[in-house]
C-alpha cells in the first residue's frame, strides 16, 4: 500500500495500462506538455512519447470523433474532456456513435475507448465548468459510468475501464484530486458495476457516489454520537448499477436517503428510489428521501455556490428527521 492522491492513482493507473498494452494511448487538450488540467496525465508524455499522449486542438468532437475511429479500428484511446460541461460539443459521437455501435453491428463491432471528465462544484469556477451530469450518460444504454470516491477506487477502477470493450464515462470530481489515501499497489483492478459498503450500519442507509461519499461519512459520523447508526453504501458505477447490493442494505436497515451532488430533478437519485421501490418496498420503515442540489445554474459566487451545495450541510438533518418517520402499522 501507498500513500497518493486521486490524481495521483490516476495517474499510476494510465502508467500501468499504457506499459501493459502498446494500444492504449491517451488523447486530449494539454494532456501532455502541460500534465492535463488536474495534473492526471503528468510526466506520461515523457515515458510514452507524442505518439501515445496526444496533444489536440480544442475541439471536442474532433477528439471524441477520432477516439471513436481509433476503439473500431482496435486500439484503446482514453479521451479527457477537462470539464464534463463541455459534452454537449461531443454528445453525438458519444450517444450516437460509441454508444451504439456494437448494438448496431449484433455485437461484431467494439468501442474500447474510455472519457474522464472533471464534474462537480465548490471551486467557483461557475456555470460552465461546475456540473453533475452524470443522470445524463446512465440514460443512455451501451454507455458505463462510473464515479470513483476515493484514491484507490479511483486507480482499480480506471484499470477495469480501460480493460472494458464497451465506451466507459469516467467522472471524477474536481474536489477529490487532492484528496490522499491509501492504494494498493501493483495493477489490480475493481471489477465495474460493484457497490462497496464504506460504513456498516443497522438504521438507515445513506446511498452515494463520487464526493457526496465523503458528505455521507461525515454525516454518518455526527449521527452515530446521536445514536443513529447508518450504513454508507458507495455506488462506485452507476451503470451497470449494483441494484442488489442497495436491497441488501435497505432490507437490513428499512430506511434510505440518497445523496447526490446534482440537482434534484430528473437526477440519478430518483432511479435509485424508484428501484427502491419496485424491489425493497416491503422492507421499508418509512418513504426514502433524496438529498440534492437545488434546480438552479451552479453560481460562481463563493457564498451562493455554498448555497448550492446544501446537501452536504442538510443530510445530517434529513436523516435525523427520517430516522424519527415510521409508516409501520402495528
Amino acid at each position: 500500500m501507498t500513500a497518493m492522491t486521486y490524481a495521483e492513482a490516476l495517474n499510476e493507473a494510465l502508467r500501468i495500462a499504457m506499459t501493459d498494452d502498446p494500444l492504449v494511448f491517451a488523447i486530449g487538450e494539454d494532456i501532455g506538455t502541460y500534465g492535463g488540467y488536474y495534473g492526471v496525465t503528468a510526466g506520461l508524455q515523457e515515458i510514452f512519447g507524442k505518439d501515445r499522449v496526444v496533444d489536440t486542438p480544442i475541439s471536442e468532437i474532433a477528439i471524441a470523433g477520432a477516439s471513436v475511429g481509433a476503439a473500431l479500428t482496435g486500439t484503446r484511446p482514453i479521451l479527457e474532456i477537462g470539464f464534463v460541461d463541455f459534452v454537449g460539443a461531443c454528445w453525438d459521437q458519444i450517444f450516437n456513435q460509441a454508444a451504439k455501435y456494437c448494438y448496431m453491428s449484433g455485437g461484431r463491432a467494439r468501442v474500447p475507448m474510455v472519457i474522464r471528465m472533471a464534474c462537480g462544484a465548490g471551486l467557483s469556477y461557475g456555470v460552465h465548468h461546475s456540473q453533475s451530469l452524470e443522470a445524463w450518460f446512465t440514460h443512455i444504454p451501451g454507455l458505463k459510468v462510473v464515479m470513483p470516491s476515493a484514491p484507490a477506487d479511483a486507480k482499480g477502477l480506471l484499470l477495469s475501464a480501460i480493460d472494458d470493450d464497451n465506451p466507459v464515462i469516467f467522472l471524477e470530481h474536481k474536489f477529490l484530486y487532492a484528496e490522499k489515501g491509501e492504494v494498493p499497489d501493483g495493477a489490480g483492478r475493481i471489477p465495474l458495476g460493484k457497490a462497496h459498503i464504506v460504513r456498516e450500519g443497522r438504521d438507515v442507509t445513506i446511498v452515494a457516489w463520487s464526493c457526496a461519499v465523503q458528505w455521507a461519512l461525515a454525516a454518518a459520523g455526527e449521527l452515530a454520537e446521536d445514536g443513529i447508526d447508518c450504513e454508507v453504501l458507495d455506488l462506485r458505477t452507476l451503470a451497470p448499477l449494483d441494484e442488489a447490493a442497495v436491497v441488501r442494505s435497505v432490507d437490513k436497515t428499512g430506511r434510505v436517503a440518497v445523496c447526490h451532488e446534482a440537482c434534484q430533478t430528473g437526477g440519478f437519485g430518483a432511479e435509485i428510489v424508484a428501484r427502491i421501490s419496485e424491489k425493497a418496498f416491503d422492507s421499508l420503515e418509512a418513504p426514502p428521501i433524496r438529498v440534492a442540489a437545488p434546480d438552479i445554474p451552479v453560481p460562481a459566487s463563493p457564498p451562493l455556490e455554498n448555497e448550492y451545495l446544501r446537501p452536504e450541510r442538510q443530510l445530517a438533518d434529513a436523516v435525523r428527521n427520517l430516522a424519527a418517520v415510521s409508516h409501520r402499522r402495528i
